[in-house]
């Protein structure tokens, strides 16, 4: 399995790079009973490493059922332009397999590849297939060329598969290496029914899903987007993940924090998903504890300059007419790692604020949800999966059990 130090250290280098209009956006359109709407999603978050004559089987889980697929795939943190394919797309069945007959390949403008621009994103024809809500799909990717530093998300709690050659067709993959990282691909979207929406779920590392069992998708987006599904009034909700571990509100990538800034990238990874109607924003934390690990000027923020930035996420989301719901930070630290009093003021003033600012228009009480009653400035032990910052399957779904689904009802 690749290491991810190299990944963490050259994170800041590239963080700035622009997002450039996706080609072939408008190719394709579902039925007119239906829209496209994001099933899946992973935020890019650093550069990786380069792949040559290489093929890479990624799994992901739909969201949301439909007739019709499409994929993206960015080069946002490329040296140059990146030529990705074959591509193709299938139902997973265990491991690095998909079942027999079921893969589909996927076009770019009619095209079997496409050269993705330095900074670019690429959004693929569609794909008729129809796709159940928590469908597990394989895409199969093959770089035929030296990609240069390839676009990643880090943490992606899931196992892709790598191996030599053009490998996309086989039913089961070759013996290779394997990683948890996500490689070029950002979106899944499906066409499926008009009334369909989505909630994006926008963080760190607890959105991410650090501590959460691998290949289990037991995220607390993953848990939430079950609870809306088992409701018949929220069933066609989608819900996408933009979580990346070490990420903070107000700055960019210094390791070991990850990523472009929410602010940066809150249009591109969350109010630009098609279908959007809901964000719910839980951030903050990072911000407050790179100012005691880095100790530089630009880091060392206050609850104040965090509570602004969130303003401007708010602000953001209304002028696009979505509603962004505010969650409290999740107890942190233990009898043994107390957090220092400064970290301590801030992060009760960024959750008295969330709560009683009024300036979201819904709150999910996280710390409530998961803290010790005994010992309420930390984590329940039953839901602590044992560094004392990151929850572990059960406090995700305690978090997810958190939301008044209510808040999503249709207008």
């Amino acid at each position: 399995m690749r290491s991810t130090i190299w990944l963490r250290a050259a994170s800041g280098l590239l963080c700035a790079l622009a997002w450039a209009a996706p080609a072939f956006a408008d190719s394709g359109a579902p039925a007119a009973n239906e829209r496209w709407i994001g099933a899946w999603s992973a935020s890019p978050s650093s550069p990786g490493p380069s792949f040559e004559k290489q093929s890479l089987r990624q799994i992901v889980r739909a969201s949301i059922g439909g007739s019709q697929v499409r994929l993206r795939f960015s080069n946002l943190y490329g040296e140059g332009p990146v030529t990705i394919g074959p591509v193709r797309v299938a139902k997973h069945a265990q491991a690095s397999a998909v079942e027999p007959g079921s893969a589909r390949a996927v076009t770019f403008g009619g095209k079997a590849s496409i050269a993705v621009g330095k900074g670019e994103s690429i959004l693929s024809d569609p794909v008729a297939m129809s796709v159940s809500a928590f469908e597990r799909l394989a895409v199969s990717l093959y770089v035929p060329v030296r990609s240069g530093a390839s676009t990643v998300h880090d943490l992606a709690i899931q196992t892709a598969y790598i191996a030599p050659g053009d490998a996309t067709a086989a039913d089961v993959f070759p013996a290779g290496e394997t990683d948890t990282s996500r490689f070029f691909l950002t979106d899944v979207e499906v066409a499926t029914e008009p009334g369909a929406r989505a909630v994006v779920a926008v963080g760190d590392s607890i959105t991410d899903g650090v501590g959460s069992t691998l290949d289990a998708n037991r995220r607390w987006p993953d848990a939430l987007a079950a609870r809306l599904r088992a409701d018949p009034k929220f069933a066609s909700i989608a819900v996408l993940n933009a979580g990346i571990a070490g990420n903070r509100i107000l700055n960019d990538a210094a390791a070991p924090y990850l990523g472009p800034k929410i602010l940066s990238r809150f249009d591109r990874d969350a109010l630009d998903k098609p279908g959007v109607r809901w964000v719910v924003l839980l951030s903050g934390s990072n911000d407050i504890s790179a100012a005691e690990r880095l100790k530089t000027p630009e880091a060392n923020v206050s609850a104040e300059q965090i509570i602004e930035g969130m303003q401007t996420l708010i602000a953001r989301a209304h002028a696009k007419g979505v509603k962004i719901v505010g969650a409290t930070l999740v107890p942190k630290g233990s009898p043994d790692e107390p957090l220092t009093p400064t970290a301590k003021a801030k992060r009760q003033a960024l959750n008295d604020w969330i709560r009683n600012g009024g300036a979201f228009d819904a709150v999910v009480d996280f710390e409530s949800a998961l803290r010790d009653p005994a010992h309420p400035e930390y984590m329940l032990p039953a839901y602590d999966s044992g560094d004392h910052v990151h929850p572990n399957d059960a406090g995700y779904k305690t978090m997810a059990a958190a939301f008044d689904l209510n808040l999503f009802a249709a207008e």
